[in-house]
């Protein structure tokens, strides 16, 4: 079983409908593969969690109106139903008429009951909505977890498992300084280059970060393989980092330096200083 076909018996599994031979087979999987098992643990934790959240009760007054809308629905569906077949279609052609988006009125109300729902889910689901406060609370918890896997991950012997590390980080919203400090370390010294171009791809995301944008700086510095620098320069003249500057300088005037890297050099050089 591979990876992708393993994450597609996830819900099942979740809910106790797999089959003992899928079952045998995930556990199979899961004993071989510490990426997937990580990833299904932390699945599994938050399917814990949003078992556990309390189920929002609908009002009185709620209730109220629904029972009293179904009870005019089926009165006015008896009345349909005793009506001539003739006046029964004539009244088909009145309703597909005053339904038609030709009506401005049936437009304007359609429109309305699209801004009324948004505020609606707006109200539920903002931070002083009754589901605000837990969805926060579940994605900061969601973030945690995360963050944790991704640090455990990026401690590994395995450089598959380090890349999975990274990618971890990258689902992250607002990483912390571990997190951070992790990726910068990983760029730095990883043996890997897949993983350190992996780490410049997730540092991306976070370069509005001081730390970050001093550790990808003073990285380049410490590079010595022609792909990650050609990445770091790329990276830095994206984000506009005027503190490579001198960097970038110390680069084009080594005569060891690798041609293609002192192009790029020229290039993030002249680019950063117009």
């Amino acid at each position: 079983m591979s990876c992708e076909e393993l994450k597609t018996h996830w819900p099942e599994f979740l809910t106790g409908e797999l089959s003992p031979k899928a079952k045998s087979a995930l556990e199979a999987h899961l004993a071989d593969c510490p990426g997937c098992a990580a990833e299904l643990h932390r699945v599994t934790e938050m399917w814990t969690k949003l078992g556990v959240l309390a189920a929002e009760q609908p009002s009185p007054a709620v209730r109220d109106r629904f029972y009293t809308m179904l009870e005019a629905y089926k009165q006015g569906l008896d009345a349909t139903e005793a009506a001539p077949a003739a006046a029964r279609t004539r009244r088909l052609i009145d309703l597909r008429t005053w339904f038609s988006w030709k009506r401005p009125a049936f437009r304007f109300a359609a429109a309305a009951a699209l801004v009324l729902a948004g505020v609606a889910g707006g109200t539920l689901l903002g931070p002083g909505g009754p589901f605000g406060s837990k969805l926060a609370r579940l994605e900061r918890e969601v973030d945690d977890m995360r963050q944790t896997t991704a640090l455990s991950l990026l401690q590994q012997p395995s450089s598959s498992e380090r890349i999975l590390g990274v990618s971890y980080s990258e689902q992250v919203s607002a990483p912390g300084a571990p997190t951070l400090e992790a990726l910068l370390r990983a760029l730095d010294s990883d043996p890997s280059v897949n993983v350190r171009l992996a780490a410049v791809d997730a540092l991306y995301l976070f370069a509005k970060d001081p730390r970050v944008k001093d550790g990808l700086v003073a990285s380049l510095g410490r590079q010595s393989n022609p792909v990650i620098q050609v990445a770091l320069i790329d990276l830095l003249i994206e984000i506009r980092e005027r503190k490579a500057v001198e960097a970038l300088k110390i680069l084009v005037g080594d005569d060891k330096i690798h041609p293609d890297v002192r192009k790029k050099a020229e290039a993030g050089l002249k680019s950063l200083t117009s």
